[in-house]
């Protein structure tokens, strides 16, 4: 555990090196500049190709500065740092002007490079870990299908060995990034004789080889932040496969765990917003006071998930409670609005911060699902926190 005084030694050396590569953020005027609060991004193709293009310049600047990759070893390109460090770090970035860090990004660099370096073989490290850490390659989640709803293990994508290599077929949906991606972590079905939860191998799957397919989804909002993503006779190579044959839903687990770590700070930035909307509509009323105090709770059980890492433990319910607890935020924020709007958040009529309300109000249910469904989170918390039967598999 590192002391007081060398996480402030660390957090000025970060602000110093911010000053020499990047602009202070100017400070946002009420009114003026943009007031979207997408949850999700809106972008065409080729918006998010430009985004994606520059977030990656700059994630490879800090790479090579020595300021990414903070907590893997030097042979990563890192400093073997404690994990809160990364979160130091970004509480110092946020002050200064840098390119918006999209889905696809903690995606790759805190979700499937963790996975890789937990049940990859040396090889699969060396080729894979400093091109995702440096952002060259970049990695989506092939997981979820229309089939199997939030019951990740029934999943119905089918991989065949032949020989040296897999040969892939089914049908994925709800995939961020997928336009963008290098690589896909498909979540596939090797075995149909054993129970569901055994017969399941992950993949590396290229999203670039023959047979795999990308559709937009298109949202209620008008954009198209995910899609679907066919794989039709996609081959395979053995060594692009995860883990061992039939271990796929402990491998899958690894990567769950990461996603629910990171999603207890959703929404707090539209709060913060809408907050803001109440003061300068003078409006702070009793609903207005209890979000104020939710993104209080809320960011202090982020402090419980942080201060679990700096003690070197694996948080366990914070990070389902911190899931719940933000879902439920951006519900909050939805009602807070409403009652301050009106009318005014279902017609367009250019005014500064109004109409721009509905991106929030139209994206915000769908968090109860992203990320490990509500009712998934639940289950968790009755079952490991609470000691409940567990529901029948």
């Amino acid at each position: 555990m590192h002391s007081t005084g060398e996480v402030n030694r660390f957090r000025a050396a970060a602000r110093d090196w911010l000053s020499t590569v990047a602009s202070p953020r100017v400070a946002d005027v009420w009114g003026a500049g943009d007031d979207s609060v997408a949850v999700f991004e809106n972008w065409t193709e080729a918006e998010e190709q430009a985004h994606t293009a520059a977030a990656q310049e700059w994630e490879r600047t800090r790479y090579d500065h020595g300021w990414g990759a903070l907590r893997w070893p030097a042979e990563y390109g890192g400093h073997g740092l404690p994990a809160y460090y990364e979160q130091v770090y970004r509480g110092e970035e946020a002050a200064f002007d840098v390119p918006k860090r999209a889905e696809i990004f903690p995606v790759t660099q805190q979700l499937v490079a963790p996975a890789i370096d937990i049940w990859g073989t040396d090889e699969q490290k060396r080729r894979w870990l400093r091109p995702m850490l440096r952002t060259d390659e970049l990695a989506c989640q092939l997981f979820s299908e229309t089939e199997a709803g939030s019951d990740l293990a029934a999943v119905r994508t089918r991989a065949v060995r032949d020989g040296d290599r897999w040969v892939l077929n089914g049908h994925k949906v709800w995939t961020s990034g997928a336009t963008v991606s290098t690589w896909g972590v498909a979540v596939c079905r090797t075995d149909l004789d054993v129970p569901k939860h055994k017969g399941i191998t992950v993949f590396l799957v290229r999203m670039d080889a023959p047979g795999v397919s990308v559709r937009p989804i298109r949202q209620m909002t008008g954009g198209a932040s995910f899609n679907e993503v066919y794989l039709d006779d996609v081959a395979v190579p053995d060594t692009d496969r995860l883990g061992p044959v039939g271990e796929g839903w402990r491998v899958t687990l690894s990567v769950l765990a990461a996603e629910r770590l990171d999603s207890g700070s959703l929404g707090l930035d539209n709060a913060d917003r809408a907050i803001e909307l109440a003061r300068h509509r003078s409006r702070v009323d009793g609903p207005v006071a209890d979000l104020y105090i939710r993104t209080l709770v809320q960011r202090l059980i982020g402090l419980r998930v942080t201060a679990a890492l700096v003690a070197g433990k694996e948080p366990g319910a914070e990070a389902s409670v911190g899931k719940l607890y933000a879902t439920e935020t951006m519900r909050r924020t939805s009602d807070v609005v409403l009652r301050l709007l009106g009318e005014h958040v279902v017609a367009d009529t250019g005014e500064w911060g109004t109409f721009a309300w509905t991106e929030h109000l139209l994206g915000a249910p769908g968090y109860s699902i992203a990320g490990g469904s509500d009712e998934i989170q639940r289950n968790i918390l009755a079952e490991r926190v609470l000691g409940l039967p567990k529901e029948p598999r």
